[in-house]
């Protein structure tokens, strides 16, 4: 039995299972609500530009916010940053149902993102902080896949929960409320060492935040989520609801599949870590990405689309564990927040920019939206599966090389 068979996955542990939950709620903001904008649409009156606003606005404070909870938390501790991120996202969230104009929507959205744009970030760390070596890589892939299980129930639910009202859905982010309160009584402050002053820390910060090693991950994690959360969550949602007829519940079924194919591969990740390198498992997750994009651009029905997004699962399902491990093994526990939100602030930045730019493209550029999505999907999906493959070539040439000077020397 190997040693990575060996580890044992901490399920007793309250801390395990309050990581969980932040990631669960973390991902549950665009993935529960993506199968009603076209319901949306017509619920207040907007455009497929303004229905792409409301991811935006969600989005657009992990952005800038992610890096500074990722500082506060290194310095203050993890639970007094935690805890009032849950509560906020549960309580702005469930408030979206009540909204009485659209405009109230955005603001409620923002401050939703408030409150989530540090919990992923922050379930990472505190794998990180709580776990180290083999177990740290199954910890990682246990919470990718409940990730990636999560997010595949969410479109089914907002999709069930959209045909009762349009609104009832957004009651479901309530759940939150009821982590925070389980977390306040439950979750334990890690033990880490006593951060440096600001100045210190900063400059500690900027000089690991910008090798070369880093900026690598940072671009990879942008367009991770560009790709997802604007091909995909969006644009695809329009397509199916505008092409195909489709209601909500069966467009959430769709997305689904490439949540259950991540949460497939994820769970697997600590097998799968052994054979490569964590950076050519992120360039094969690109190829993933272009030759999912390229299958739905030329797919021909609904069940052609569902199978193609199989293979965006599993190239996601590879490239965050990927990027998590990767990032927290950087630097010591306590620059780890830090880190970890420099990485989720490039995620954030890639989900709040991928809406906007493909709806304004087909929008904008195109007589016909319809068409303008075609071709975005034609052209990122080749663009992600030649990049992919040359960086995927530069990193095995780069090993080898690597190898036979060890091997001459």
């Amino acid at each position: 039995m190997s040693a990575e068979q060996r580890v044992e996955i901490p399920w007793s542990s309250a801390a395990f299972r309050t990581i969980l939950a932040c990631s669960l709620i973390g991902v549950m903001g665009v993935p529960l609500i993506s199968p009603i904008l076209p319901e949306l649409r017509t619920v207040f009156g907007i455009s497929d530009t303004q229905a792409g606003l409301i991811i935006t606005a969600y989005t657009l404070p992990g952005v800038f916010l992610t890096p500074f909870i990722g500082l506060l938390s290194d310095h203050f501790g993890r639970r007094p940053v935690v805890l009032p991120l849950l509560f906020l996202f549960g309580l702005s969230g469930a408030a979206i149902g009540f909204a009485p104009a659209f405009e109230v929507v955005l603001l409620l959205r923002l401050l939703q993102g408030v409150g989530a744009s540090g919990l992923m970030v922050l379930a990472i760390t505190l794998i990180g902080d709580f776990y180290d070596g083999p177990q740290r890589h199954a910890v990682i892939g246990v919470n990718g896949s409940a990730i990636g299980i999560g997010a595949a129930s969410y479109p089914l639910i907002g999709g069930a929960l959209a045909s009762v009202g349009w609104n009832v859905p957004f009651a479901f982010f309530g759940v939150s409320l009821v982590v925070g309160v389980v977390a306040l009584f439950s979750l334990t402050e890690p033990a880490i060492d006593d951060p440096p002053s600001f100045r210190v820390y900063a400059g500690r910060l900027a000089s690991a935040a910008f090798v070369p090693e880093a900026l690598g991950l940072w671009l990879a994690a942008f367009f991770t989520f560009f790709l997802f959360y604007g091909g995909v969550l969006t644009t695809l949602s329009l397509l199916l609801s505008d092409v195909y007829g489709l209601a909500a519940g069966e467009i959430g079924l769709l997305f689904s599949m490439v949540s259950l194919a991540n949460a497939t591969m994820a769970s697997q990740y600590g097998r799968v870590s052994g054979f490569l390198p964590a950076r050519q498992l992120v360039a094969l997750g690109f190829v993933g990405f272009g030759v999912s994009l390229l299958g739905v651009w030329a797919a021909a029905t609904p069940v052609a689309i569902g199978a193609m997004l199989v293979c965006f699962g599993l190239g996601f399902g590879v490239v965050m564990p990927s990027l998590d491990t990767t990032t927290a093994g950087l630097v010591s526990g306590q620059l780890r927040a830090s880190m970890l939100g420099v990485l989720t602030s490039m995620l954030w930045l890639g989900q709040t920019v991928g809406p906007v730019v493909f709806t304004g493209i087909a929008q904008n550029a195109f007589a016909r939206p319809v068409a303008g999505y075609r071709f975005l999907l034609l052209f990122w999906g080749t663009g992600a599966l030649l990049g992919g493959l040359s960086v995927f070539a530069y990193l095995v040439r780069r090993t080898e090389t690597t190898t036979t000077h060890s091997d001459t020397s």
